[in-house]
């Protein structure tokens, strides 16, 4: 698999081409997520089921505007207290974006504390994004963990951004009933309660 750098990264991105990418947690395989093609090409070379949903990397809390999600007061006070990092904002999606990134009426949306990712997200918009491994087994660390991995269909090449210090980050689903945290990594659910209030089935329109 090839080396690749910034620019050609984000030249393969948009030739509609799956690209692993270092992160702020592990490496990631990503595709525009504009480009349903290239989206359907993530899903084959994850050999990820298609009713398995994938996050979204945004560069900023601005791009959320662009997938016209279900955006709550809870959902932009989590932003605004913990983006860029570890925690996954899983909101409800209209069906025209859900369709991009699974059969799911949701969709999970990160901002990364990546330098170099967020600004192949500046340039490539917001990207599909899924750990850089088989599905199921353990992430890549590193480009060569990468290399390694036995992908369902081609990797377009990877961007070395050294070794990823393989914290997880922590799921949080926001309904009008409430909230629930889906994984803890980063953040506990104390770290959560304390920005939008304890777990509970209160409407938080």
């Amino acid at each position: 698999m090839k080396l690749l750098s910034f620019d050609e990264a984000v030249t393969s991105l948009w030739r509609g081409d799956v690209v692993a990418v270092p992160t702020d947690t592990v490496y990631g395989v990503a595709a525009r997520l504009f480009d349903p093609s290239a989206v359907t090409r993530l899903f084959e070379v994850k050999s990820r089921p298609r009713n398995v949903a994938l996050p979204v990397l945004l560069a900023s809390a601005i791009d959320v505007q662009s997938l016209e999600v279900e955006w709550s007061t809870k959902a932009q006070a989590l932003a605004d207290n913990f983006w860029p990092g570890a925690l996954t904002i899983v909101v409800k999606a209209p069906a025209s974006s859900a369709a991009l990134v699974g059969a799911s009426a949701t969709l999970g949306l990160r901002v990364p504390r990546h330098e170099a990712l967020a600004n192949v997200i500046v340039a490539c918009g917001p990207l599909a994004v899924t750990s850089a491994n088989e599905h199921g087994g353990v992430p890549s660390m590193s480009a060569e963990d990468v290399r390694a991995v036995e992908w369902g269909a081609p990797v377009g090449g990877v961007m070395d951004g050294g070794v990823c210090n393989g914290a997880v980050s922590s799921v949080v689903e926001l309904t009008s009933r409430g909230w629930r945290l889906v994984r803890s990594g980063a953040l506990s659910a104390r770290d959560i309660a304390k920005v939008i209030g304890p777990e509970s089935s209160v409407d938080d329109q």
